[in-house]
């Protein structure tokens, strides 16, 4: 193929979100695969920091692309390439063997940068490395997809946001539920109006307790922000995404048995009469597994998500049956790498996560953290 027959070959195409003729004109053509997508000669090359269960998630994600691959792997466990055969985590995508044919290893983050030409790493680190690592790469000259929560305060992100801004890098960070299909989707209906206001949303995120991490870091609150930033955090941000900030939190938290805050309820405040909550918690027991759900009381409307439920997703209309919404094929994971790869690609994409969102959703959980430390209403204006 040369360059004369691209015309020709683009007329015949169907393309799809991950390569569209826009992007595609960007890059020197190469050969055509399977599926009508033409592949670009130079594939992004990507670097992916800590394996553990949500660096695997990443793997997945990354290996099933065909504009990028992954070159290197970096963590400090040494015994990594067997010890990966046993991660487990609390939802289903990170469970297949890793392929480490061709990708190099690597115990020292800073040697992988120097050594690798690196288009972009996903950073996926225990939360108390996020801002440390993230500078480093992206003062290397390295785009970062950096998993959430952004840092283990609002210091931390705010220098990397500064980070961010005189690298002239991109900077996401992975808040995958904004991606969710369903979650995206009851986004859209509340803004389309068609089924009137919101008069309550409950949001819940409920896990047996993360035993699995390396060293157990998840469970050390000084490394990971404990139950309220590392998993609520899920839920206090897409309130925040459909809702916007709220002017004030009423929290409260539960202990495990062993001391530590292990559940969380949340009361996000508005300057209107909808009642927004979210409950987030890890002290379940190991049966249970996990779940995460949405109960959406509109006016004309009742929207429900459970993940543990077949449908898992329904509309149920003052008038007519409850019906399944068609969403985006993929999970937040996929769709969240998707995005990031057009931003690197230089195309428009829709403004679904920016990084002043990842830092005010970290505001909000401090704020959520006062209000269980203290039993009173904390403001966030």
């Amino acid at each position: 193929m040369n360059s004369q027959d691209i015309p020709a070959i683009m007329a015949k195409l169907k393309f799809s979100s991950v390569a569209k003729p826009r992007s595609i004109r960007k890059y020197w053509f190469g050969t055509l695969l399977r599926g009508n997508l033409i592949r670009r000669k130079k594939l992004l090359k990507i670097g992916i920091a800590g394996l553990g269960f949500m660096g695997q998630m990443h793997y997945r994600c990354w290996k099933a692309r065909v504009d990028a691959q992954i070159v290197a792997i970096c963590d400090t466990n040494k015994n990594i390439v067997e010890d990966c055969k046993k991660t487990v985590g609390n939802i289903e995508g990170a469970e297949n063997a890793i392929d480490f044919t061709d990708i190099n290893i690597y115990h020292d983050f800073a040697k992988m940068l120097e050594e690798e030409q690196l288009d972009a790493i996903s950073l996926t680190l225990p939360t108390y490395l996020h801002a440390k690592h993230t500078i480093q790469a992206l003062e290397a000259g390295v785009n970062v997809l950096c998993e959430k929560p952004m840092g283990l305060n609002v210091a931390e992100c705010d220098s990397m946001i500064a980070a961010a801004k005189s690298s002239r890098k991109v900077l996401q960070i992975g808040h995958c539920v904004r991606f969710w299909p369903e979650y995206a989707k009851v986004k859209e209906i509340i803004e389309g109006g068609e089924y009137g206001k919101v008069i309550a949303a409950t949001f819940q995120r409920l896990s047996a307790t993360p035993t699995w991490s390396y060293e157990n870091w998840i469970m050390n609150e000084q490394r990971s922000g404990g139950v309220v930033l590392d998993l609520h955090i899920h839920d206090t941000d897409f309130v925040q995404y459909v809702f916007g900030i709220p002017r004030a939190v009423s929290s409260f938290g539960g202990k495990d048995s062993s001391g530590r805050l292990g559940h969380v309820v949340s009361q996000y405040l508005y300057d209107n009469d909808s009642v927004i909550t979210a409950e987030g918690g890890w002290a379940l027991m190991p049966g249970f597994g996990f779940e995460m759900s949405f109960n959406i009381v509109q006016e004309k409307a009742t929207i429900v998500y459970d993940c543990t439920r077949e449908p898992a997703f329904k509309v149920c209309p003052a008038e007519g049956e409850a019906f399944t919404p068609d969403v985006q094929q993929g999970d937040g994971y996929i769709l969240q790498i998707d995005h990031f790869v057009k931003a690197l690609n230089g195309e428009d994409v829709p403004t679904i996560t920016t990084l002043d969102a990842s830092r005010d959703s970290v505001r909000i959980v401090e704020a959520e953290k006062e209000s269980i430390r203290t039993g009173k209403v904390v403001s966030l204006e």
